[in-house]
């Protein structure tokens, strides 16, 4: 509701939308107030954690050491202790199991074979679904891998300070060849250290790195996606000012490249929204990280003397802390015509936030400009009674036009088919 009413806002009162927004922020708080004048108090928190890594930088106060990181469970549940009874899609959609008991299944790529690639980063192994088989490790002890790519049989694997080349593996899944390491100048912190990789349609590689803090001012080099030749020669960045992208796609008629970002932490449970972003001038936009957020604020750190003017505005806002990960444009033939040329994008749900939201998979239709026309849920139900039963990570589109979507919670990947009848 607050983004429909700040712009009608600023024009009541000849102000920007920034000054606005923040006007009707204090309105909405002196509305809750009167309504309640005692809220309840959150829970209390016995010896919390040193605030370190991903808690660096949370409050001293009760409702924000309550935030604690979400653990998935142990082990993956079997293909029948999935929750797809309780997920959702638009009419006509089906959604299944097309894998299971993959822990930490995250980036999905699917090879013009049928087999079907999933990296998961924290068990630091690369897997495999050959077409018709079952899952299978084809390599492990890797560090952090999750960006993926298939380039006719040849795999490329993004780990933490490198990527590394498997020529050849998709005929020889049996005896998978030894990994070639291609490039080697990814940065060492580890936070947001795991890198997203994407083919691109001129035939190059492009590979984040994001910056590695909360918020800070990153060295040089950092929150900056980069192209590279297939050997890893030519690196250049394509744009800076990013925080943390894991899912970035190709305009199928364009060739324009559009990403999510994360943005920070440990502002308040509303601000900033993570962004969906869209790059029209390569090598040449900042996107504001650490400087301005949303487009619409400075940051109370690093904010001062810059203006949001000066950096490039998101396309669309995605909620605040709901972790928008993967993203795909749909190129399929199967889901009916609205659905053509959209971006189906995956949130994977906030951990620090003390109500859920995201936790699905949205669709983002553009106009013929390539601007978002409208955003809407597309897989729900991963959230029951403010607690995950699944998280969605990445999404891909099958040969067939049916679309796959991982989720890490679980160890799962799900196909979603249409059928009209």
């Amino acid at each position: 509701m607050q983004h429909l009413l700040k712009p009608a806002l600023a024009r009541a009162l000849g102000a920007s939308p920034a000054i606005a927004g923040a006007l009707l922020g204090c309105t909405v708080l002196a509305g809750a107030a009167l309504a309640q004048a005692d809220p309840p108090a959150p829970p209390a928190v016995d010896n919390p954690p040193p605030a370190e890594g991903p808690l660096e930088g949370r409050p001293e106060t009760a409702g924000a050491q309550a935030l604690a990181i979400q653990t998935p469970p142990p082990l993956p549940p079997t293909a029948e202790e999935l929750p797809v009874p309780m997920l959702q899609v638009p009419e006509g959609f089906k959604v299944e199991v097309f894998a299971a008991e993959i822990p930490d299944a995250r980036t999905v790529r699917i090879a013009d074979s049928g087999n079907v690639y999933v990296s998961n980063w924290q068990a630091n192994k690369v897997w495999v679904i050959p077409a018709g088989g079952e899952p299978q490790v084809l390599y492990e002890d890797l560090d952090w891998p999750n960006g993926i790519v298939i380039d006719g049989e040849d795999l490329y694997i993004a780990e933490h300070q490198q990527i590394v080349k498997a020529a050849g593996v998709d005929s020889s899944l049996d005896s998978p060849p030894e990994l070639e390491v291609i490039y080697t100048d990814l940065g060492e912190p580890r936070p947001h250290g795991w890198r997203f990789l994407a083919l691109g349609p001129d035939d190059k590689l492009y590979v984040s790195n994001s910056a590695p803090c909360n918020i800070c001012m990153p060295e040089e080099g950092f929150g900056e996606v980069r192209k590279l030749d297939k050997d890893g020669a030519n690196a250049e960045p394509i744009l800076r000012g990013m925080r943390n992208t894991v899912g970035f796609d190709f305009h199928p008629d364009t060739a324009e490249f559009y990403f999510t970002d994360n943005q920070r932490d440990w502002v308040s449970e509303d601000l900033p929204e993570d962004e969906l972003n869209r790059l029209t001038n390569p090598g040449n936009e900042h996107f504001g990280y650490p400087f301005c957020h949303n487009g619409t604020f400075t940051d109370p750190e690093y904010g001062w003397g810059y203006s949001c003017d000066d950096f490039t505005d998101p396309i669309a806002l995605l909620g605040p802390h709901t972790a928008p990960l993967g993203m795909r444009f749909y190129t399929g033939d199967m889901f009916p015509e609205e659905y053509q040329g959209a971006i189906f994008l995956a949130r994977h749900g906030p951990w620090n936030r003390t109500t859920k939201i995201g936790g699905d998979v949205m669709v983002v239709h553009l106009d013929g400009d390539g601007n978002v026309a409208s955003m809407e849920p597309f897989l729900t139900g991963f959230i029951q009674d403010n607690e995950y039963v699944g998280r969605p990570v990445d999404v891909a589109v099958m040969a067939d036009g049916s679309m796959l979507v991982t989720d890490d919670w679980n160890g799962a990947v799900y196909r979603i088919s249409y059928d009209a009848m």
